[in-house]
This record gives structure tokens, C-alpha cells and sequence, in this order.
């Protein structure tokens, strides 16, 4: 408590967007992150991890990735078998979404990626239809030329993550506001890629502008990603216009979440955030 500032009590950290099976769980106990949305896996397996987590943190799970016949992410060596799921019909994509709910799922993860094989419109279409009956949100892996615009005109509720393939047009950023859309943009700011995350940050600032719902996620798993809080990625939040109450409810869990206690004042920035991230403790 410096200079008599009281400490500061806040939920702690939940990353919208991981891959438990690809990272050591265990190194996330009793940190900042409080909850994980796992975003494709075999169910067998995020079934387990949900019900034996690691200490002081919550796990969702989508189950698998539903993709065309030969769709990504078909044929990746991270991914296991069971972690995709081929739909080749509205009555499969109907079924499909009985096995998400069933197995507790708390989303239907779809993955629209141009360079492999595409679900059709109609299939497409039956997969949100029959989820939001389900009472499921869609979340979407939207990648190349197109795939977010028809993500967004079949009614998807959240891009897990932000377009980072092709710049949007304003009409389709317009369209898009309603969304969710999940960050991962330091995923994209690596050594040997000089081009850095754009034009996914172009994008995230004109969606934020329009009066999207931005928050953070991380693609934890993919490649050198940390295991617990990733700075770099609270960082480009900041870059792309969050800041004060809206940075705290892209970044932290809702008031139920495991808390945090840290040295006041309640950051307002994301260098005072991630400062205070580090700075807290679990209560």
C-alpha cells in the first residue's frame, strides 16, 4: 500500500481464445488468469480439463472445430483427430450442435479458412441456426479473402480473432459492430514478420471505433506464446483504443471471477494494467 493508497480488488484475467492440449496447464495455477475459453480440442479432452482444472482457474470449452470436409484445421499436426469435425450437411450440422450442448460446451466454433476446403453457405448457415435454437453462440475462425464478411452475414456472434488477411471495408466493419471480436494480435507481431500485426490493428481501431466489443484473447499455443498473461497482447489493446473501464472489461473476468488484489489506483491504462497485473496477488 504506497504512499496510504488503499490496494485495488479486481477479478482476475480471462483469456478468450486458447488451446489447452498445445501448453504445460499446470503453469497456470494460482496466477492472474482466472478463467480460459478453450477453442478447439478433442471433447474428451476439455471435458476433463473443465472438471480438473488448474488451481483458482475456470475452464470452457467449444469442443471441436466443425469445418468442411477437408477443412482446416484438417491435416495440422497440432491437431488431433478428434478436435475437428467434418460437416458435409444441415442434418450433420444439426447433429453436430446436439453433441456441443450435450458435452457442455459453451460455444460452436466454426472455422471458415480459404485455402482449404469451405462449408457452403446453406451448411453454414444451418450451423448458426441450429446453435442460437441450442441457445449457443457461433464462434468463428474467419481467415482469407471473404471468409469474415460471410462469417458476419450468417449471423455469428464473435470472430476469435480479429481479421488480420485482408483490410475490411467500412460497410463491413459497420455490419460487424455488433460483434464480439477476440484479439490475438500480438500472434501476428513476431521476429521475421516486419509487417507486424496489420492490418488486423487497422481493423480492431475501426471496429472499436464503430462501437464493437473487443477482448482479450491470446491463441495461447500458438507458437511462442507465454502461459499465463500475455503483456504484449494487453499492450496493443491500448494501441487499438482501449482504455479505462472499457481496457478492465476486455481484459478481466466478470465480478465472479477469482480476484485479484493489487496497489491502487485502479490502472486505467494498459501499461498501468499490465504494471498491475504484476504487481497483484491472488486473494
Amino acid at each position: 500500500m504506497p504512499d496510504g493508497v488503499p490496494d485495488v480488488t479486481l477479478p482476475g484475467v480471462v483469456d478468450r481464445h486458447v488451446h489447452l492440449g498445445l501448453v504445460d496447464r499446470a503453469l497456470l495455477a494460482d496466477g492472474p488468469v482466472a478463467e480460459v475459453h478453450d477453442l478447439g480440442w478433442d471433447p474428451r479432452e476439455t471435458t476433463d480439463w473443465a472438471a480438473t482444472p488448474p488451481s483458482g482457474v475456470r475452464v470452457r470449452y467449444v469442443g471441436p472445430f466443425h469445418t468442411a470436409p477437408g477443412g482446416y484445421p484438417s491435416g495440422r499436426s497440432w491437431a488431433p483427430d478428434a478436435a475437428v469435425r467434418h460437416i458435409a450437411s444441415r442434418r450433420a450440422a444439426a447433429e453436430a450442435v446436439a453433441d456441443v450442448a450435450a458435452a457442455g460446451g459453451f460455444a460452436v466454433k466454426v472455422a471458415l479458412h480459404a485455402g482449404m476446403a469451405l462449408l457452403p453457405d446453406d451448411v453454414l448457415g444451418a450451423l448458426v441456426t441450429e446453435a442460437h435454437a441450442a441457445g449457443l453462440p457461433v464462434v468463428v475462425h474467419a481467415e482469407g479473402a471473404g471468409q469474415a464478411g460471410r462469417a458476419v452475414d450468417a449471423g455469428a456472434d464473435t470472430l476469435v480473432h480479429v481479421p488480420w488477411t485482408e483490410p475490411l471495408s467500412p460497410q463491413l466493419i459497420a455490419r460487424a459492430a455488433h460483434m464480439t471480436w477476440i484479439s490475438t494480435l500480438a500472434i501476428h507481431d513476431r521476429p521475421g514478420q516486419p509487417a507486424g500485426p496489420e492490418p488486423a490493428l487497422d481493423n480492431a481501431r475501426r471496429f472499436v471505433a464503430a462501437g464493437g466489443t473487443l477482448v482479450y484473447g491470446t491463441d495461447m499455443g500458438n507458437g511462442p506464446t507465454p502461459v499465463g498473461v500475455n503483456e504484449r497482447e494487453i499492450e496493443l489493446l491500448g494501441e487499438v483504443g482501449l482504455s479505462g473501464e472499457a481496457l478492465l472489461r476486455a481484459v478481466l473476468g466478470p465480478a465472479d471471477a477469482p480476484a485479484l488484489t493489487g496497489p491502487g489506483p485502479e490502472p486505467r491504462t494498459a501499461a498501468e494494467l499490465t504494471a498491475w497485473l504484476r504487481a497483484s496477488r491472488r486473494l
